[in-house]
């Protein structure tokens, strides 16, 4: 059985003991697998956005300008791994001279990590891989996207409102794209379902630069907690070695 067959089963109601054991046994080791690879990248900065935008695109270009601010501001940019927007920003941050990062998702096309990425790890569940892209991270960009791009980052800005994580900053960039979900926000807060405290979460911006300034305003009031150091007899690489190992190559 493939392992979207195999996701399918598990996600259809009651099963048998030893297959539920076996569920939340994968996920452990999913979630072990996912602290390893990041658990020495951070600080990071999370760029969502769709995978079906190619080089070439204003949307693209724009993401790959985002990856290079945040890179110059001292963040590894985190992605999903895949290409478009993702590619996009991790590449903008590797031409910066930044760290470039992303965690993969399984699926039934395969969806190969892009090309750009110091690190990467392949998660098959997407609840397990949304929590390695919050957990590293102390901002969210979402440039345009579909579905995904939207569970991932309203699921960010849930964490922020519901208190589970601290108030990071969350951007949308492109007010043209966006316009419609910002007037559903807002009618939203003419209906009473979110506060005025949830809507200045938000900060709509075109402007790469602003979004960096913002980005850089908001973490001076929290400060960033900097990863341990590795310990190489488990095996464990900093950021740094494999990042100068691979543009040493490329050049």
């Amino acid at each position: 059985m493939n392992a979207n067959g195999s996701e399918k089963q598990e996600y259809s109601g009651p099963q048998s003991r030893w297959k539920e054991l076996r569920f939340i046994l994968r996920i452990l080791l999913e979630f072990v697998r996912g602290f390893r690879a990041l658990h020495f990248v951070g600080p990071c900065v999370t760029v969502f956005g769709s995978a079906r935008f190619s080089e070439g695109h204003p949307y693209y270009e724009k993401a790959r300008q985002m990856g290079g601010a945040i890179s110059r501001l001292g963040f590894t940019v985190m992605t999903g791994g895949g290409p478009g927007i993702m590619e996009a920003a991790n590449r903008g941050a590797r031409e910066a001279g930044g760290h470039s990062v992303g965690c993969n998702i399984q699926l039934p096309q395969e969806q190969d990590p892009n090309p750009y990425l110091d690190r990467f790890v392949t998660i098959n569940h997407f609840f397990v891989r949304k929590v390695m892209l919050f957990k590293y991270s102390y901002a969210f960009v979402m440039m345009p996207g579909g579905f995904g791009t939207m569970d991932e980052f309203f699921e960010a800005l849930t964490l922020i409102q519901t208190g589970k994580i601290q108030n990071f900053p969350l951007v949308v960039m492109g007010t043209e794209f966006w316009q419609n979900l910002k007037e559903l926000v807002d009618a939203m807060l003419q209906a009473g379902t979110i506060s005025a405290q949830d809507v200045r979460l938000l900060h709509y911006t075109d402007s790469v630069e602003e979004a960096a300034a913002f980005i850089a305003a908001a973490v001076e009031e929290f400060g960033v907690v900097k990863p341990p150091a590795p310990m190489k007899i488990l095996g464990e690489t900093p950021l740094e070695e494999e990042h100068h190992a691979e543009t040493t190559h490329t050049r």
